[in-house]
């Protein structure tokens, strides 16, 4: 993996924050969104909304119309409160993962439709994605775009 030059976003302390690293090849451009919030609410839009709203804020890069574009996607969900706690810390250490909803699709289209015009001209730019669910304290959802270099 590149290395990763960590800058924490000024402003909202403990809400979101970005780092810059490089692309897969170590050299172009990439972003690491964090919403603090995970996608629970039926309302579509407003999670839409809030996903740019944090990627103009964190990031405000955008990918050129011609890159070829890596998405990953992390979803931090929160433990149901009627688990044991032995269940819990199995949770915590990723043993139990959930597989309940939002689907791992809906997760990806929500965060990469919300980035339309954003961080890219249009999620068919995306040649490369991976969405993982697991559980936390603290719900939130992690989103790395980086280009994907074309070699000749």
């Amino acid at each position: 993996m590149s290395s990763m030059n960590r800058t924490p976003m000024r402003g909202r302390q403990n809400e979101s924050r970005l780092h810059h690293r490089r692309g897969t090849d170590g050299k172009g451009p990439a972003s690491v969104l964090h919403i603090r919030r995970a996608h629970n609410s039926p309302d579509t839009a407003a999670y839409e909304n809030l996903v740019k709203m944090e990627y103009k804020a964190q990031a405000g890069l955008q990918f050129p119309d011609d890159a070829m574009l890596s998405v990953r996607i992390f979803a931090y969900l929160s433990i149901p409160k009627s688990v044991s706690k032995k269940k819990r810390t199995a949770m915590l250490e990723g043993l139990i993962r959930p597989t309940k909803k939002p689907d791992h699709d809906n997760i990806g289209k929500i965060v990469c439709d919300a980035l339309n015009g954003i961080a890219y001209r249009d999620d068919a730019q995306i040649v490369d994605s991976l969405v993982r669910k697991f559980y936390s304290d603290k719900p939130c959802v992690l989103v790395e775009i980086s280009d994907i270099p074309y070699k000749t």
